[in-house]
């Protein structure tokens, strides 16, 4: 790719200000030239380069090569949409969008008709690369274990599965299908689904999801096994500094996805 890449960030939040910053303090020979919002009224911190825009239509003049997703499942199907029909690639966060089969399919079918791709970065993950390789050979199974703070899964159904507060040692309070899991669960679901998208599908990955008291960090556990022989890759995340929510690892994919565009040497 040329050194020329024009980047339009969607989503003005810790992700997409993370990535940005990222990009700059690096030198990355890449250049913003747009970051999409939900209100472009309102003050926000963005690129120099940038224009603010809050209308997917929008897109087409900016000349972006690549927009790249972190605003939330919403801004998928709109910005996702512009994106390809224009013919730049369209990088996703956002992935639980994609358990809709349907949205997928119809995405698929732009990039099709436009020459552009559909690309899923490994967000809070580790070994996806080595998971996606396994998998074009015959996978027998993927499960996917998610540890998070016992607190962390305060508000959802978690509650109502076991006593949070009181826990002394870590709890499986659910088991099921990745589908299942990113329904139940949809704070859970970007994770599941890009874990599913890259092996065995929505239906056959199984995800355990996990309250540990103990636990300081999100953990994330990918156990594979399939003719190409056994994997089990475990990555420990630290939270964005900006928003606890979500890991540093998933700015980290994205700054590695759009590097790998231009850099002379990809990994």
């Amino acid at each position: 790719m040329s050194a020329s890449e024009r980047i339009a960030l969607v989503g003005a939040g810790a992700i997409g200000g993370q990535v940005a910053r990222l990009l700059r303090e690096r030198g990355t020979p890449v250049e913003i030239v747009a970051v999409g919002v939900s209100d472009a009224t309102r003050t926000r911190s963005v690129p120099a380069s940038a224009v603010v825009i809050d209308d997917p239509a929008a897109l087409a003049a900016t000349g972006a090569t690549l927009v790249v997703e972190a605003a939330g499942r919403a801004s998928v199907e709109p910005w996702g949409t512009a994106a390809l029909e224009m013919g730049a690639d369209f990088a996703v966060s956002s992935t639980s969008a994609f358990v809709d089969d349907a949205l997928l399919a119809r995405m698929l079918a732009l990039a099709d008709t436009h020459d552009a791709r559909i690309l899923i970065p490994p967000g809070a993950l580790g070994g996806i690369d080595a998971l996606s390789a396994a998998a074009r050979m015959a996978m027998t199974q993927v499960t996917h274990i998610v540890t998070k703070p016992a607190a962390a899964w305060a508000s959802t159904e978690a509650e109502a599965l076991c006593d949070l507060h009181s826990l002394t040692a870590p709890f499986t309070f659910f088991q099921g299908s990745a589908r299942d899991a990113a329904d139940r669960f949809p704070k859970n679901a970007n994770v599941a689904v890009i874990s599913s998208l890259a092996a065995m599908g929505l239906d056959r990955t199984r995800i355990a999801l996990v309250a540990d008291p103990g636990a300081q960090h999100n953990t994330h556990k990918i156990v594979a096994e399939g003719d190409f022989g056994r994997m089990a890759v475990e990555i420990e995340n630290h939270p964005l500094p900006d928003n606890p929510k979500s890991s540093a690892m998933t700015a980290l994919n994205l700054v590695r996805l759009i590097e790998n565009r231009v850099q002379r040497l990809v990994i």
